[in-house]
């Protein structure tokens, strides 16, 4: 992602240049970029172009699919750029790069960012470019893994083929083609030095629950100590690539010899004041909209302004959750709790709006002064679901290990989970997160929920 906004930015300037150079030729250009600030002003057009290419999801290769989505997408994101780089020179004039330069930045930024996203696909997803995989096993965990690199092809990744182990995978291998996503074994464990020779393998992955009978321990030692190949295990590659943690893939020691360093007390305490600064400034900067919400919930419907839960926060210790009232007075009024659903029946018609836009939010803010909750971390889940789910799902409670949030991993991976399937997709993530916890995440995930609250997404 760095090396393509890098190349962006690269792109851009260089558009904006070659615009100049083509409204006011060599003497006018030499003299914008002198004595005019003109590198500054296209800073300024750059970091605009990028942020509205980052919010359009150009940076993310897994929602694109096709060449006419990757074009429309483009249109949008430079058109909303330029709109509102037209509206700063109107309001600023001084900004202005050059007059009569817009036009011509517009249409060549459009043209090289087209030209140079298209190359990237076409190589990204090139059957002959990219580091080649050789997976170790042919069960259910080879298949996941295989499936996983068809899917995302800009990785970089292309799967050579598969390297049976009989007596090891309990005879539930697949044999066709077909179910193997088009590759095919190659051989078995006895060859695997053969076929990673000649194959000219990059990396082997291991899919191997059981690792008894014919695994190819000596093999896979040598060739680790001749640095020949990467070896790694289907877990921590699958990880690497989505983002997520499989629960079928996951083994207790994995987790435990791959986890995160211990947090210094400098860095709990850091990220302790971080957290209630920016609740403290929230609330402030929220309180016109808070109260305005207030307001419309008590002249909409009868019921109190706020909603107060228990949810389930960090090492399994209960708090009460506040939230606007987003539905009617009394929804659970059998005492039952229900999973919330894509078209709520009983939200109010206000209610749906400020789910939507996350304004029922906003009283969490308190929560996290009070030390209940984080800004980042697995959404806090209620005592009735947490126990229902604990049953079913390997490893739930294990999102109770750090203190939850009003945002996370897997709020900005994955859409609203209200089923005991969607629970488990969402754990993957949350896990990911706790393993891999930094600060350097944490901003990734800030920056994905402005993006997620400006468009919409997953409210319910």
């Amino acid at each position: 992602m760095i090396g393509l906004i890098v190349a962006d930015i690269a792109i851009i300037f260089i558009a904006i240049i070659l615009a100049l150079y083509l409204r006011l030729g060599w003497e006018g250009t030499a003299f914008q970029i002198i004595e005019n600030n003109a590198l500054n002003k296209v800073g300024l057009a750059a970091s605009v172009c990028l942020i509205t290419i980052y919010l359009y999801d150009l940076y993310d290769y897994g929602v694109m699919h096709h060449r006419r989505e990757l074009l429309l997408r483009l249109i949008q994101a430079t058109g909303i750029a330029w709109t509102v780089l037209a509206l700063i020179y109107y309001l600023v004039p001084p900004l202005m790069i050059g007059r009569g330069t817009l036009i011509y930045s517009v249409v060549l930024t459009l043209v090289l960012l087209l030209l140079w996203r298209t190359l990237i696909h076409f190589l990204t997803g090139h059957p002959d470019l990219g580091e080649k995989i050789l997976i170790l096993g042919a069960g259910k965990a080879a298949v996941v893994t295989a499936n996983v690199v068809f899917q995302r092809r800009d990785a970089g990744y292309r799967i050579a083929g598969f390297v049976a182990v009989p007596g090891v995978e309990n005879g539930d291998s697949p044999r066709s083609k077909a179910e193997l996503g088009g590759a095919e074994i190659l051989g078995t464990s006895d060859e695997l030095e053969r076929i990673v020779s000649e194959k000219k393998i990059d990396r082997i992955v291991v899919a191997l629950a059981q690792r008894r009978g014919n695994f190819p321990t000596n093999s896979l030692l040598r060739m680790s100590l001749e640095n020949s190949v990467n070896i790694e295990e289907c877990a921590s590659f699958y990880e690497r690539v989505t983002g997520q943690v499989h629960l079928d893939m996951l083994r207790p020691s994995w987790l435990i010899f791959s986890g995160r360093e211990r947090d210094t007390r400098l860095t709990v305490v850091f990220r302790e004041v971080v957290n209630r600064s920016l609740a403290f400034i929230g609330l402030i900067l929220s309180l016109p909209i808070a109260l305005l919400t207030a307001l419309i919930i008590k002249l909409e419907s009868e019921g109190g302004v706020l909603y107060r839960q228990q949810r389930v926060g960090k090492d399994g210790a209960a708090f009460e959750l506040l939230k606007f009232r987003s539905m009617n007075k009394d929804a659970e009024a059998d005492g039952m709790p229900v999973w919330a659903a894509s078209d709520d029946e009983r939200a109010t018609t206000f209610g749906r709006f400020i789910r939507k836009v996350r304004i029922d939010e906003i009283p969490q803010f308190w929560n996290i002064l009070k030390g209940e909750m984080s800004f980042i971390g697995p959404r806090p889940e209620r005592p009735h679901f947490v126990a229902e789910l604990a049953e079913k799902i390997p490893f739930y409670e294990h999102r109770h290990l750090v203190a939850p949030g009003l945002t996370g991993w897997a709020q900005i991976k994955y859409p609203y989970g209200a089923s005991v399937r969607e629970a488990r997709e969402k754990l993957q993530y949350d896990l990911y997160y706790i393993k891999n916890q930094s600060l350097a995440l944490d901003a990734i995930i800030i920056f994905e929920t402005v993006k997620t609250v400006l468009f919409g997404k997953g409210g319910r």
